[in-house]
């Protein structure tokens, strides 16, 4: 066989390879996304949140907040809503999402009404209700055998005696324990009683005795159901209350509109990638765009496994991802076209540059990682769904772009059949590289910086004025209030929309026409249940509109506010603290003043024009920093490599550095920051409503963020470092430390 025939056959293998994961990838797609569970503003439903307090004044414990949870779930159930969401936020908050409710109105009735404890004969008649009990006073116990069983502290002894000696005389001496007897729909013949059981029936015991003091159901129990039952008989009789703080309701139509809008854009987001990659790496290129599609697979696939709600921004956090993705393999790329230039052999080009690239690749994804841990902790629910995308797709893309896409491109670099053709494999022609090379070399990026800060200075001032002046148009997450949005039959006027609004005796703070049908109204009035139907109902009656509503209490505001500035404190001290350890503390000061100029950038552009500032908001500047000391680490990963074994001797020699540093990275800066853009691009302009805002912030950051890490970050650094020009430069304490070489007689002496 000749050497020709070897590495035909050599090739085929990886192809196979490919087209396996291609193909598999895709037609399994359809299928996941038919599996995966969608939220409220994918599907329509109804979310509430409830503030748990005590009647009596008392501290609200977790075992009152879990008895009232368990109680929730129990009449959740009778709702038939298939896959209901119900969280404890906090040390006393609720968060109760139903997916698919249409009527949220008995929902919300259901939900929010106390729980009612009786006890009752077999024909269903009242015997006691929870008055008798102490409140909270039921616990697990033991039997006479020491089987669990569940103890009760009985408060009215008198009146327990009374009821129980008088039943244990009776023919039927059954006393049936009831959570929310339903009078004329319950009934002890029909149903089946238990803690475990769907039914408001707890339990069904035997009473051969009047009891005068506490007592004790037993039976055939297992701890769980005995812990279940005591969480049950509690909630009907504690002392708590329910105040509902804020909730929304959104329109299936909206939601399948939403839906369908975010997935145009995220598949146009993929393809504008596939093909800038194709274009750019040429066959490198479409390996990784393999990659890719197989990326996008396993990261909503994990998050399917993982029992994950999919939402706006959970998608949104997906298709970012993707970009993030990319930036792997831009990484590694650029890292083998640097060796090729330098006239390394392809195989050895290619060796190199993965091995140089991985630790740029890691630091860059941890830090990234860190901000999205940091947002699932304070986060609320539809944030904790965008920080639980982030982190998925994170690990997928070191499983998929890191291992994966690298293992592919080896089997084909091994077959040797592309070591004559490093323009077809991955676009290296090195005349076109030298004359790249050359044009950037001429840029002398530490001067040009001055320019780019004045620029920035410019834009931070404007913004600190204009905050002065009219402050942030703040929605109604950080400032309370309620959204109203309409989808209309036809235009409706803004100055009858606001008779109307002025007829419901509302106070108006903003109309936004999101289309020609479409609008989104905000009131001061943090609406009460009966606001919320009566609004439905006039909307409807008056111009047949669907209606979502949202309502913010100024509880949840503060709520957000503390946890906002909790998340960025926390995620920059997280960020200092990696790049101290990973590289000095003179790198962490330098991205830390970065990540604040990007996000300063993005608050300065919101307040000047006026963008409504949100929840999601928040979760778009914690994105931006992570993304933006991801880009920053990269170029610092470079110059940290390039002073290597270099004697720095003055400030010249240091500007150098960072220039040669520059040079070296940012073309793959420039294209990671294009292919991050393609996603956001297209959210903005085919991409929901509910999610603008978000994908603007973005846009800024990613922009800010492009520019900072090459004209912000490194000259700062450069400004903090010249103090150490001449010193011995510090080992880290994951370095190995170099130990003198063993002199042996005859081999090296």
């Amino acid at each position: 066989m000749t050497k020709k025939e070897i590495q035909k056959k050599g090739v085929l293998r990886p192809i196979v390879y490919v087209l396996i994961t291609l193909i598999v990838s895709l037609g399994c797609m359809p299928w996941l996304f038919k599996s995966l569970k969608f939220g409220l503003d994918l599907q329509g439903g109804f979310e509430v949140l409830y503030d748990v307090s005590s009647i009596d004044g008392r501290d609200v414990t977790s075992d009152m907040v879990t008895s009232t949870y368990k109680t929730m779930l129990r009449r959740i159930d009778t709702l038939g809503v298939s896959e209901p969401v119900i969280t404890v936020e906090g040390s006393n908050h609720i968060r109760v999402q139903l997916a698919g409710v249409t009527n949220s109105e008995d929902a919300r009735k259901l939900l929010s009404s106390a729980a009612n404890l009786t006890f009752r004969d077999t024909s269903d008649n009242l015997l006691m209700n929870s008055d008798v009990l102490k409140s909270g006073g039921a616990k697990v116990g033991q039997d006479a055998s020491g089987k669990p069983a569940v103890s009760l502290s009985v408060k009215d002894k008198d009146t327990f005696y009374k009821v129980t000696k008088k039943l244990s005389e009776s023919d039927d001496n059954t006393m049936v324990v009831w959570l929310d007897f339903d009078e004329g729909v319950d009934s002890y013949s029909t149903t089946t009683c238990g803690a475990a059981s769907s039914s408001g029936c707890l339990s069904a015991a035997t009473v051969s005795q009047g009891f005068a003091s506490d007592v004790i159901i037993q039976g055939n129990f297992t701890m769980e159901e005995v812990e279940d039952l005591v969480d049950l008989i509690n909630s009907g009789s504690l002392p708590t209350k329910l105040t509902e703080i804020s909730s929304k309701t959104v329109g299936a139509s909206f939601g399948a509109d939403a839906l369908q809008k975010t997935f145009v854009a995220g598949v146009v987001g993929i393809c504008l990638i596939i093909l800038f990659m194709i274009v750019v790496y040429h066959f490198a290129g479409f390996v990784a765009s393999v990659g890719l599609v197989l990326y996008t697979f396993l990261t909503f696939a994990t998050f399917w496994v993982v029992g994950g709600v999919l939402t706006l921004p959970g998608i949104a956090a997906a298709v970012i991802g993707i970009g993030m993705a990319v930036d792997a393999n831009v990484i590694n790329f650029a890292r083998i076209k640097d060796e090729l230039g330098h006239g390394k052999s392809f195989k050895n080009a290619c060796s190199l540059g993965n091995k140089e690239s991985l630790a740029s690749i890691v630091d860059s994804n941890i830090t990234t990682f860190i901000v999205a841990i940091i947002l699932f902790i304070f986060g609320e629910s539809s944030i904790k769904g965008f920080a639980t995308m982030l982190m998925i797709s994170i690990v997928v893309t070191m499983i998929v772009m890191v291992v994966l896409v690298r293992f592919l491109l080896n089997k084909f670099v091994q077959t040797g059949k592309f070591d004559q053709k490093q323009n077809f494999f991955i676009g290296f022609r090195k005349d076109r590289n030298e004359k790249k090379n050359q044009r950037i070399k001429e840029i002398n990026f530490v001067e040009k910086s001055k320019i780019f800060v004045t620029i920035s200075i410019v834009i931070l001032i404007a913004g600190i004025v204009s905050i002065g002046m009219q402050g942030m148009n703040l929605g109604i997450d950080f400032k309370g209030g309620s959204s109203i949005t309409l989808q209309l039959k036809e235009n409706i006027t803004e100055d009858t929309l606001k008779e109307d609004i002025k007829t419901l005796g509302f106070t108006l703070e903003s109309i936004e026409y999101i289309d020609d049908t479409n609008v989104s109204i905000v009131v001061d009035n943090s609406l009460e249940q009966d606001e919320v139907t009566k609004t439905e109902t006039y909307f409807v009656e008056k111009y047949q509109a669907k209606t979502d509503i949202g309502v913010v209490s100024n509880v949840v505001k503060r709520e957000l506010i503390k946890n906002a500035i909790y998340s960025l404190v926390i995620a920059c001290i997280g960020i200092i603290i990696y790049i101290s350890l990973r590289f000095t503390f003179s790198y962490a000061i330098s991205g830390l003043v970065a990540l604040f100029h990007d996000v300063g950038m993005i608050v300065a552009i919101f307040s000047l024009f006026k963008f409504e500032v949100s929840t999601i908001f928040i979760a778009a500047i914690l994105s931006i920093i992570g993304y933006s000391i991801n880009d920053t680490i990269v170029t610092f990963d470079r110059i940290r490599e390039n002073l290597k074994g270099k004697s720095v001797k003055n400030l010249d020699d240091l500007k150098g550095v960072v220039n040669v540093s520059l040079c070296q990275t940012i073309g793959r800066s420039l294209i990671t920051t294009i292919t991050t853009l393609f996603p956001v691009f297209a959210l903005i302009f085919l991409g929901s409503h509910e999610i603008f805002y978000f994908n603007v912030a973005l846009l800024i950051g990613l922009i800010a963020g492009s520019y900072s890490s090459i004209f912000i970050a490194s000259q700062l650094w450069i400004f903090i470092e010249k103090h150490n020009i001449g010193k011995p430069a510090k080992k880290k304490w994951y370095e190995e430390k170099e130990t003198e070489e063993l002199k042996v007689k005859g081999i090296n002496s």
